[in-house]
């Protein structure tokens, strides 16, 4: 399966696995000053450190496997009457008639508090393939949510 990235979101990502990488000698060396104080079972440095090591490399892992299946996306060859992958797509709620801007984004770059969403969220689901003027409901705990898409922007 292929995953959907724009460039900025593929360097993100690269940006984020080197980083973490670089992390790694020093994690592992905060571990073996941690082992050189001592009882390791009352050692809350060395546990600490053990346990950063592993986020770090399960995070190392996961962006390795993202990367792979990374495809950036021409976005040249997007149908900009559609709602896709790069859109800036502007929802009127219609319970209460407010308006919200979402941009359907690729890996990396999703941050729902910017209302940058991935295409494979639910809302993202919901969006693609629909034109201005179309009713959309997304399905979410608190129940449907309804919106008219407003407009469409890449």
């Amino acid at each position: 399966m292929s995953i959907p990235v724009t460039v900025e979101g593929k360097r993100r990502m690269q940006q984020e696995l080197s980083e973490l990488q670089a992390k790694i000698p020093v994690i592992t060396k905060n571990i073996a000053d941690a082992r050189d104080k001592g009882d390791l079972k009352e050692n809350s440095e060395y546990h600490a450190a053990r346990e950063e090591l592993a986020m770090t490399n399960a995070r190392i892992s996961e962006l390795k496997g993202k990367l792979a299946q990374a495809v950036v996306v021409d976005e040249s060859m997007i149908d900009t009457s559609r709602v896709a992958f790069g859109a800036k797509v502007t929802l009127q709620a219609t319970k209460d008639k407010s308006v919200e801007d979402w941009f359907l984004v690729g890996e990396g770059e999703d941050d729902v508090l910017d209302n940058k969403i991935l295409t494979n969220s639910p809302m993202g689901q919901a969006l693609l393939g629909k034109k201005v003027g179309d009713t959309v409901i997304v399905k979410a705990p608190v129940g449907d949510l309804k919106y008219v898409i407003k407009a469409i922007a890449y």
